[in-house]
C-alpha cells in the first residue's frame, strides 16, 4: 500500500528531506545562474553520480548507495493494465489541471490525475460517495449528493484524513 509522509517532517520520510537538503546545498546553492537546460543536466547528472557512487551515507553504515543497489528481478511491464473499475462505480475524466466535475460540483484532485479516470463510489451512506484511483481509495468530496443537485460548479475540496487533497 502507498503510503504518504508529511511534507517538511524528516521524522517521516527523512531519506527524502535529506536528500533535497543535499541537493540544495551542492547544486542549487553553489550555482549563481543557470544558463540553458542543458548546464542544469549537468550540475543534476554530476550531482547523481557523487550521491551514488563517491559519497558514503551514514545509513549505509558509510557504505555508497552503488554498492547496495541490485537491479529488480522482474522485467517492467511494457504497458500497464487498463485500470478497471465496479459496475456501480461513476467514472469521471479529470481535467489536465487536476480537477473533476461531479454532480455539478468540480472537484481539485491533483494535476498528477490530469489526463486519468477516476471513479466515484457510493459509501450507502446517504448520497455519500468516495473518489477512487484504480483499487485505492484517494479522498471523499465533502457533503453529500442527492440525484436532483443543482448543477452549481464551485472549487471544491476532497476530504482526506483532516486535509485536502
Amino acid at each position: 500500500e502507498l503510503i504518504h509522509g508529511r511534507a517538511y517532517h524528516p521524522q517521516t520520510q527523512g531519506k527524502e528531506e535529506r536528500f533535497h537538503r543535499s541537493l540544495q546545498a551542492e547544486v542549487l546553492d553553489q550555482t549563481t545562474a543557470w544558463r540553458h537546460l542543458v548546464h542544469c543536466q549537468e550540475r543534476f547528472d554530476e550531482f547523481r553520480n557523487c550521491y551514488n557512487t563517491e559519497r558514503p551515507h551514514e545509513a549505509l553504515e558509510l557504505r555508497v548507495p552503488a554498492c547496495c543497489y541490485q537491479p529488480s528481478l522482474r522485467a517492467m511491464a511494457p504497458r500497464l493494465p487498463e485500470v478497471q473499475y465496479l459496475a456501480e462505480d461513476l467514472v469521471r475524466l479529470v481535467r489536465t489541471k487536476g480537477e473533476v466535475k461531479f454532480k455539478g460540483h468540480l472537484f481539485y484532485v491533483g494535476q498528477a490525475f490530469g489526463g486519468q479516470e477516476v471513479a466515484f463510489r457510493p459509501t450507502g451512506n446517504d448520497g455519500r460517495f468516495d473518489l477512487f484511483f484504480s483499487w485505492k481509495k484517494i479522498g471523499r468530496p465533502a457533503g453529500s449528493f442527492q440525484m436532483n443537485d443543482s448543477a452549481k460548479v464551485g472549487s471544491e475540496s476532497l476530504q482526506k484524513g483532516r486535509s485536502s487533497c
